[in-house]
């Protein structure tokens, strides 16, 4: 559900069918925030192609778990439960722990990932909390920081382009208005006719 008119699955065609067939799970669904970019099949492809990129490319030297936690606690920073909630519902599945993907939600919750997070891992966490809340004052010497804790350049990269990619996403359905169609919020999903 969006704020904006949306294309569904079964009236698509062309590119967009295309891009939704490359998607589309067992289920045949199509997620809220994909189909908000609908009207606009080249942003959608851009979309997914950062995705896959940024979030699943078999190149990426970080686990893609702690991706995840990245998009989970980037989310909460910037006040999208919608996007905590669905990177969450990914990182218990990659942790297949329920005790530990607790704990990592209720420290990510509180702000305070240092219960949850060391040495690399929690530099990697406080460098996606100051990039999301305080992007002016990233410098050199937290690059530093990063690089003293154990993380390579390219896996630094790896951490921006993620905070990058979960800021972005977090924007589109903050100002689209995306939720879950069954949420019971009063976005409003008016489909083309």
């Amino acid at each position: 559900m969006t704020w904006i008119r949306t294309i569904p699955l079964e009236n698509a065609d062309g590119m967009l069918k295309n891009l939704y067939d490359r998607i589309v799970g067992s289920d045949r669904q199509i997620d809220s925030v994909i189909m908000a970019h609908s009207l606009r099949p080249h942003l959608l492809e851009g979309h997914i192609n950062l995705s896959e990129h940024v979030l699943n490319s078999t190149a990426n030297a970080l686990a893609k778990w702690k991706l995840d936690a990245i998009g989970v606690y980037v989310s909460l920073l910037n006040g999208c439960d919608y996007c905590a909630d669905h990177y969450f519902a990914e990182l218990q599945k990659l942790l297949d722990d329920d005790t530990d993907s607790a704990r990592l939600r209720a420290a990510l919750d509180a702000d305070q990932p240092e219960k949850a997070f060391a040495g690399a891992d929690l530099a990697m966490m406080l460098y996606a909390n100051l990039l999301t809340t305080r992007p002016h004052q990233i410098s050199l010497s937290m690059i530093e920081e990063l690089r003293n804790a154990g993380l390579e350049d390219g896996e630094i990269l790896e951490i921006n382009q993620a905070v990058s990619y979960f800021s972005y996403v977090n924007r589109t359905v903050l100002g689209l208005g995306i939720r879950d169609a069954d949420d019971g919020t009063d976005a409003l999903s008016v489909k083309l006719q």
